[in-house]
């Protein structure tokens, strides 16, 4: 069995791809309007990383996300959200890391993708009031936590059924080792 933390070829290609996937949900989520709040997305970019998250290690998730919010900020053109979008992104991923390494299988993926897109819209609107100091934005947080809540079980359910379906070679293949 190799080394799950080894750098090779292989798995530079496929974190390379996670990460364009990744990007490209970003920019075409990026072109709807905001849901019920400014601002606020259905997060399906973070497919991707949370993918990498189970497959491989956090810290392989950790630079998913920070190259998706990197390039996403350069190519949506708004470089002063990457503050927003890099801090929701580390904390989320932070806690999804915590959970998925210490609780899981006690809970489910969809549990913790739903604690950390809560948590990720939570830092996000923590930021922007430390920024701006704005604090009658904290008024938003029930409907962002709800919005977390919503956008967390479909990127849950989008996980499992990926996980459940796509037959375990396709990712063995994909990372040169045996699946579990």
């Amino acid at each position: 069995m190799k080394n799950k933390s080894a750098v090779t070829a292989k798995k530079i290609a496929t974190l390379s791809v996670f990460t364009a996937l990744s990007l490209i949900m970003f920019i075409i989520e990026n072109q709807f309007p905001p849901m019920f709040i400014p601002g606020a997305r259905m997060g399906l970019a973070n497919i991707f990383s949370f993918a990498a998250l189970v497959i491989y290690s956090p810290v392989e998730a950790f630079v998913i996300v920070a190259a998706r919010t990197a390039l996403g900020a350069v190519f949506a053109g708004n470089v002063s959200a990457l503050l927003y979008s890099f801090t929701g992104g580390v904390v989320s991923m932070a806690i999804s890391s915590i959970l998925m390494y210490t609780i899981y299988p006690k809970i489910s993926v969809m549990s913790v993708s739903i604690v950390a897109a809560v948590s990720h819209n939570v830092t996000q609107n923590v930021v922007f009031v430390i920024i701006s100091g704005t604090a009658l934005t904290f008024g938003y947080m029930p409907y962002l936590m709800l919005l977390g809540i919503l956008s967390g079980g479909i990127v849950g359910a989008i996980i499992m059924l990926v996980f459940k379906k796509v037959p375990k070679t396709v990712f063995e293949k994909a990372i040169g080792k045996r699946y579990p």
